[in-house]
């Protein structure tokens, strides 16, 4: 069978694609890619009509080879990525001769980064989706030795770029009230926007902490706060009044206070900050967010348009039989007719 092998790779590898909605009732999170733009950034490189599901690399990448001809897409946080030992670039598309060896390394700017192919994953789908869950126990993470299956493809044209939405560095994440948002004080409300947070080193799928100067944020009465349901996005303030993130393999129920929830346009950038990149929370108007998630699903659906092909030099390209270096020659056996 068509597909890819892995050598060796980090401990944060698993095939995510968009999720699984509609199972929180089930005690089931959605799940899916961490940063869904990186897919969405993937799809629009492979001329795919929809998101197809890739590898997450959280931190590190892996040591892959080609078990046949393929097309990969590399996108979300950049990654030293080199094909043969030949550094090639982020955010594009590449070709991989049956046989060849690439091999992606630590991040160089965010958190997770992506594998994504030309060719469908043919892995048999569970509720819907490819993603694993591995707090509910859907799918593993993925080892050395391990091999990835892939449909056939007639494609195996590559070299196409993509600028990528900036989304690495933190800054302002706007976020909309929660359902725990009026219980606390309008000075804590104030406070809390005004602070500097700090990614923290804690986090995973699961959700994000971040750090700052100052005592915790705390709600009233929030020790009979009622276990309800949660979602991506809500930021629970802990027992120490610290502010945690939930991500796609979050829980489903949960007691802590929610102060806020990001909007769904700044997730990639919340989850794509880096340990150490500071952040702040701006709260907007639920009217303003949709009008913001408008805008960005429009930005998704244009993605296409954005691609170009990337510059290279043909001594160092590997599939350079496949592209029309000539237009127009028809013969070239010919004669100029006397007159």
């Amino acid at each position: 069978m068509s597909g890819l092998r892995i050598l060796s790779c980090g401990p944060g590898l698993s095939i995510q694609d968009m999720g699984r909605p509609g199972y929180l009732e089930q005690g089931l999170s959605i799940s899916g890619a961490a940063d869904q733009l990186a897919l969405h950034e993937a799809r629009a490189l492979l001329s795919h009509s929809k998101p197809q599901a890739g590898i997450e690399m959280a931190g590190i990448g892996g040591i892959f080879r080609a078990e046949t001809d393929m097309t990969i897409a590399l996108t979300g946080a950049s990654m030293k990525a080199n094909i043969n030992s030949k550094q090639v670039g982020w955010n594009a598309t590449h070709f991989l001769p049956k046989g060849t060896e690439l091999k992606i390394g630590g991040v160089q700017n965010g958190v997770y980064g992506y594998l994504s192919f030309g060719a469908d994953i043919a892995t048999k789908p569970f509720l819907g989706s490819r993603s694993a869950h591995l707090r509910g126990g859907i799918g593993k993470a993925l080892q050395a030795g391990d091999f990835i299956p892939l449909k056939k493809t007639n494609s195996n044209v590559a070299e196409i770029g993509l600028a990528a939405h900036n989304r690495f560095g933190g800054g302002i994440i706007r976020i909309v009230p929660s359902v725990q948002s009026a219980l606390f004080p309008q000075l804590e409300h104030k406070r809390f926007t005004d602070t500097v947070f700090v990614r923290s080193s804690r986090g995973n799928r699961m959700g994000v902490a971040f750090d700052f100067d100052g005592e915790g944020f705390a709600a009233e009465g929030q020790l009979s706060i009622l276990s309800e349901i949660i979602s991506v996005g809500d930021i629970q303030m802990t027992g120490d009044g610290r502010p945690f993130v939930l991500l796609p393999e979050c829980q489903t129920t949960g007691g802590y206070p929610r102060i806020g929830t990001v909007i769904p346009a700044d997730l990639p950038k919340l989850v794509q900050t880096a340990p150490g990149k500071e952040v702040s929370f701006q709260m907007i108007t639920l009217s303003q967010a949709l009008d913001i998630q408008k805008s960005f699903a429009n930005d998704i659906k244009r993605l296409s348009e954005l691609t170009s092909p990337l510059t290279r030099d043909p001594g160092t390209m590997n599939n350079l039989l496949s592209y029309q270096l000539i237009s127009g020659a028809i013969s070239a056996n010919f004669t100029v007719e006397e007159k």
